[in-house]
């Protein structure tokens, strides 16, 4: 998997942890596809404070992943769930994340 693909998923995981302008640089950089000079533009704040931001957030996002290990653990029960037979059971499990 690539490094945008998942930033793009540990975000999904963890955007709740981030302030809401991190937020919006995020989206704006790695959702809408805009450049640093267009979001600062819209932001009226230098390129480099864009670039640190995402960059911060980058970090952020590899670290909370690498405590709370959301992304991975989902991704097991997910293999495991392929293997079980019990359709109540995956029922429960899927209801549950």
């Amino acid at each position: 998997m690539d490094k945008n693909t998942k930033l793009v998923l540990l975000y999904d995981y963890y955007s709740s942890l981030l302030t809401e302008k991190q937020q919006e640089y995020f989206e704006d950089y790695y959702f809408n596809n805009l450049s640093l000079s267009e979001i600062s533009e819209n932001n009226d704040v230098s390129r480099n404070a864009v670039h640190k931001q995402i960059k911060e957030v980058e970090e952020k996002l590899y670290y909370y992943e690498e405590k709370l290990n959301l992304f991975d653990k989902n991704k097991k029960i997910s293999e495991i769930l392929k293997n079980c037979s019990d359709e109540n059971l995956i029922k429960q499990i899927e209801d549950l994340i």
